[in-house]
């Protein structure tokens, strides 16, 4: 985790900067994949009125930025403000991430790509093509094609008559042969 204080127009102490060490670390119980936090501290003065303006920027990985800005009188209360907000936000992503919810869908996501993958395996393997020669070297007359499919086990025969036309010829299951 990246983190970084910026003080403008204000000097920072070590003791305010232990303190903001101190409550970023508090944001990582949540365990989630916090990238950088950065926190822009600055003095603000209008109408003879002292305050501090505190600018927190929280980056979480696949997740947008979350940016807090607060103004408040008394810096340590600002700060406590700002940690508090951030934490809110966290806590509520930590939640939405480890929610019962959460765990049947990805359950089921993970049981729909397990599926996906068995069906694309068995895809490849019912969709193979086996390519075979025919003989179809010289025409025969129908008589002939009709006792070579009755000699072999073969359901149908594919070959040129005469005419050399293509011609099929099949066993229907009434035990008689058909011819197209």
């Amino acid at each position: 985790m990246n983190m970084s204080i910026v003080g403008k127009q204000f000097g920072l102490t070590d003791s305010i900067k232990s303190y903001m060490d101190n409550a970023f670390e508090s944001l990582s119980k949540y365990n989630l994949d916090i990238v950088s936090i950065r926190c822009v501290i600055s003095a603000d003065e209008k109408q003879g009125r002292k305050g501090f303006v505190i600018d927190f920027s929280l980056n979480l990985a696949h997740k947008d930025t979350v940016v807090i800005r607060h103004k408040d009188k008394d810096l340590y209360a600002a700060i406590d403000s700002v940690v508090d907000r951030a934490s809110k936000v966290l806590r509520r992503h930590h939640d939405k991430v480890n929610s019962h919810k959460n765990r049947d869908e990805m359950k089921q996501n993970a049981l729909n790509e397990a599926v996906k993958a068995i069906e694309s395996n068995q895809s490849e393997t019912i969709d193979e093509i086996v390519p075979t020669e025919l003989e179809l070297y010289k025409p025969l007359e129908i008589d002939e094609a009709l006792n070579k499919l009755k000699e072999s086990t073969d359901q149908f025969l594919v070959f040129n008559d005469m005419d050399a036309k293509m011609r099929v010829l099949y066993k229907r299951k009434d035990g008689r042969f058909g011819l197209f």
